[in-house]
């Protein structure tokens, strides 16, 4: 089974959120119709800037808790590193 620590933020970048999931493509889903109650749905979180890809729910979980102890500059390193322009990744793996 596959795993992914993801970044999902709003229209204007200024909110991140870091998850994981066993299904990416659920899970933007869920996201972006504000199927999701909490912080992700407050903040209208529902681009997917960021995801990375594990094999073992173990490394995904203790990388997500990493990503999470980070500073918001160095988030934004590594989105930019990727990713430079911020797009929406869910549009290629939906």
């Amino acid at each position: 089974m596959q795993y992914f620590v993801y970044i999902i933020t709003n229209n204007h970048n200024t909110v991140l959120y870091i998850g994981v999931t066993n299904d990416i493509v659920r899970r933007v889903y869920e996201h972006k119709n504000g199927f999701v109650d909490g912080f992700t749905k407050r903040y209208n979180l529902c681009k997917l800037v960021y995801y990375e890809e594990y094999n073992d729910v173990n490394d995904a979980l203790a990388r997500e808790k990493q990503l999470k102890g980070w500073k918001r500059e160095k988030k934004n390193l590594l989105v930019e590193r990727l990713n430079p322009n911020w797009q929406d990744f869910s549009t290629e793996i939906c």
